[in-house]
C-alpha cells in the first residue's frame, strides 16, 4: 500500500445504558449480523472494521462498554483519544433517553475534547423495529434535546440493529464528521511569533 493511502485510525465509542443494542448494533456494522445472546466481557471489548470513506481508507476501532456502564466503571482509558462518539438509547424506554445527558456530561468531562461543542456526536434511538405502540420517546424529543445541549454537530438516526436499519448511515455520519474535524486540526498552523521582535511592555506607575 502506497504511503497515500495508509489507513488512519479512527476510536469510535458507543455510550448508552444496558441493553439499549449497544453491542447489537457493533455486531450489525461489523459482522453484518444481528445477536441477542451475546454475553458480555470483563473490560472494554473493541472490534475493527476496515472502511472507505471518499476513497480513503481507514481503519476504525469501535469501542463498547461490555457491561461496565452498569456498575459505573468506565475509565479514562476507555474515553482517551476517542475520535467521535455514539449516545444510543432504547425507543421503547424513555429512561434509557434521559440518562443520555449523564452519558455525555460524562464523555465531556473525562475525554476532555478540545472543541466540545463542535464534537462528532451521534445520537441513536434504536428499535425502531417494534410497533409503534411501544414507543416512549418521539423525534421531536430528541430533536428538542439535542438542540438544548448545544453541540452543532449532533444528528440523529433511528436504527434497528435487528433489521440493519440505519446502521451504516449513524456510523458514517459520525466517522465523517470525525474525519472532518481532524482534517481542520491538521489544516490548522499557529501564527509564529518573533520573539526577538516583541519589545517588552513599559510600564507607568498609575495614580489609583
Amino acid at each position: 500500500m502506497s504511503a497515500s493511502k495508509r489507513r488512519s485510525s479512527l476510536k469510535l465509542i458507543i455510550l448508552g445504558d444496558s441493553s439499549v443494542g449497544k453491542t447489537c448494533i457493533i455486531q450489525q456494522f461489523v459482522f453484518n449480523k444481528f445477536s441477542d445472546k451475546y454475553k458480555s466481557t470483563i473490560g472494554a471489548d473493541f472490534f475493527p472494521r476496515d472502511v472507505m470513506i471518499d476513497n480513503t481508507p481507514y481503519s476504525v476501532q469501535i469501542w463498547d462498554t461490555a457491561g461496565q456502564e452498569r456498575y459505573q466503571s468506565l475509565g479514562s482509558s476507555f474515553y482517551r483519544g476517542t475520535d467521535a462518539c455514539i449516545l444510543a438509547f432504547d425507543l421503547t424506554n424513555a429512561k434509557t433517553f434521559k440518562n443520555l445527558e449523564k452519558w455525555q456530561d460524562e464523555f465531556l468531562v473525562t475525554a476532555a475534547p478540545a472543541d466540545p461543542l463542535n464534537f462528532p456526536f451521534v445520537i441513536v434511538g434504536n428499535k425502531v423495529d417494534v410497533p409503534e405502540s411501544e414507543r416512549m420517546v418521539t423525534k421531536e424529543e430528541v430533536e428538542e434535546w439535542a438542540r438544548s445541549r448545544r453541540v452543532t454537530t449532533m444528528h440523529y438516526f433511528e436504527t434497528s440493529a435487528k433489521e440493519n436499519i440505519n446502521i451504516e448511515a449513524a456510523i458514517f455520519d459520525v466517522l465523517r464528521q470525525a474525519i472532518a474535524q481532524k482534517e481542520g486540526e491538521e489544516e490548522y498552523v499557529p501564527d509564529v511569533v518573533d520573539l526577538d521582535a516583541v519589545k517588552p511592555a513599559t510600564t507607568e506607575k498609575c495614580n489609583c
